[in-house]
């Protein structure tokens, strides 16, 4: 019984030490990152051009929280290689010998993925969402905006849809590892679109429909490209026939 345990409180242990250590590399870089947070406001109000004027805040405190907010942010996405490699190097034991060697390959796609994302949502995103917010209701209503809203609602896009363009790494990882394949993906595909979207209902900051689906359709769309990676991993490791998942 002592044999059987061992090995699991040996690997809470080790999850617990790598956990730390990610928080720590991340209150590190949020600290770094905290001088440059007006330098980072002024970025991140740029995808309201022309739409806002200048943001206000309502109480004594609400300034300083924004910049620590955008201080954690910024060290999030610093630190984002560190929390990688741990997160590689935990799985890393369970992932066969040929592939344990792609780790710098495993880390570096996934850093494109979620460059990627953060800037789908910059560019694209956050435009047109702002656009379509700030522009309804105009004829009777004069927009206030709340420094500490307008960071809360572009950091969480932001975040949410780099971590959301992981799913295609989350898919060909787990497909490797068999955990999961094409097949069980596309069987609860209407189940996923539904918790998809339930989840772009919950995290976006604004409770209207036209922002819940700017999230829910690139996360359905990247939902159907990790069934495609997994048939693609399951078929380079001889786990699938052929045919289209």
């Amino acid at each position: 019984m002592g044999e059987k345990e061992l090995p699991l409180v040996g690997h809470l242990e080790e999850l617990r030490t790598r956990i730390i250590c990610c928080l720590v590399t991340l209150a590190v870089a949020g600290a770094a990152a905290f001088p440059f947070a007006r330098h980072i406001l002024r970025i991140l109000k740029l995808p309201a051009a022309g739409l806002i004027d200048k943001l206000v805040f309502f109480s004594p405190q609400e300034a300083f929280t924004v910049y620590v907010n955008i201080a954690i942010g910024a060290g999030l996405v610093i630190s984002l290689p560190v929390i990688l490699y741990h997160l590689w190097a935990f799985i890393s034991p369970a992932i066969e010998d040929r592939l344990r060697r792609h780790s710098l390959t495993f880390i570096s796609f996934s850093l494109l993925a979620f460059v990627t994302g953060c800037a789908f949502a910059y560019y694209i995103l956050l435009p047109a969402g702002l656009r379509f917010l700030l522009q309804f209701g105009r004829e009777d209503l004069e927009p206030l905006i709340s420094a500490g809203k307008y960071i809360s609602f572009v950091i969480a896009i932001i975040l949410f849809t780099g971590l959301v363009f992981e799913m295609p790494v989350l898919s060909f990882m787990l497909s490797r590892l068999g955990i999961i394949n094409h097949r069980f993906l596309r069987k609860y595909f209407r189940h996923a679109v539904l918790m998809l979207c339930i989840a772009a209902a919950v995290i976006t900051p604004t409770p209207d429909p036209f922002n819940m689906m700017l999230l829910a359709v690139p996360m359905v769309f990247l939902y159907e490209v990790s069934i495609w990676v997994s048939f693609a991993a399951g078929r380079r490791a001889g786990k699938t026939s052929s045919g289209v998942p």
